[in-house]
């Protein structure tokens, strides 16, 4: 049996998601340019890429950026983007050699997705082994307590010729907010995602050999708190 997000990431994904803003992914790594002692050459891997959004971005960046996703139809769009190399790989089994990238992103909230946090920390290691020592990775991850606090349980989506009927709820252990997605002729295709806290992050950061120098709550770079989107994490391999 396939797990959720093999069958849901692809033309159905893309076209729910449509509204994403191309800022978002141009204000993020302008961010990430700012913070970190970015270099010409730097090589990049950029962890579910999905359809190529900050690939082409990181194109303009003067780095050798790697694109790597589960998915077969986002790497198709990806590739109308974006020249850069790309990898059709499960982020739980990198086939990139350790130690080989200077920076390492994972972004727009491509993690979580598993059953067991064992999996989540497991992916995370493999994340970070592939930067090189003294090299960075980046987690662009949803910030949980904020989910908690502001939850809208149902809303319906308006997407042109399409409407959309949301509902999302958080488990009754608390661990997981789910999202399901109704289309107008009653399919419906479910999301879930582990609420992990800033301290559940750290300390998965910690085991994989990272130390976190930076904490952003949304992509203008914003302190993060209960009050913004986004959990950014910096962390640097030790």
């Amino acid at each position: 049996m396939s797990e959720w997000f093999e069958d849901w990431f692809g033309e159905r994904y893309l076209h729910l998601y449509r509204h994403r803003d191309e800022r978002d992914a141009e204000d993020l790594l302008a961010l990430l340019r700012r913070t970190l002692p970015w270099q010409r050459g730097w090589k990049v891997l950029d962890v579910a890429c999905g359809a190529g959004r900050h690939l082409r971005v990181l194109g303009t960046m003067q780095v050798q950026a790697i694109g790597l996703d589960l998915s077969g139809s986002l790497l198709r769009r990806a590739r109308e983007v974006t020249p850069a190399p790309l990898v059709r790989a499960d982020l739980r089994w990198l086939p990139i050699r350790s130690g080989t990238m200077d920076l390492t992103l994972n972004l727009f909230t491509s993690f979580g997705y598993f059953e067991t946090d064992v999996e989540h920390s497991t992916a995370l290691l493999g994340m970070a082994g592939t930067v090189k020592v003294g090299g960075w990775f980046v987690l662009d991850y949803l910030n949980a307590e904020g989910v908690r606090r502001s939850l809208v349980p149902r809303e319906v989506v308006d997407l042109g010729e399409t409407r959309l009927e949301i509902e999302r709820r958080v488990t009754g252990d608390g661990r997981f907010v789910t999202q399901s997605i109704v289309s107008p002729d009653r399919e419906r295709f479910i999301e879930r995602v582990r609420l992990l806290g800033v301290a559940e992050l750290e300390a998965m950061f910690g085991a994989a050999g990272l130390t976190v120098t930076h904490r952003f709550g949304d992509y203008r770079g914003a302190p993060l708190n209960a009050g913004h989107p986004r959990t950014i994490l910096i962390g640097r391999r030790r």
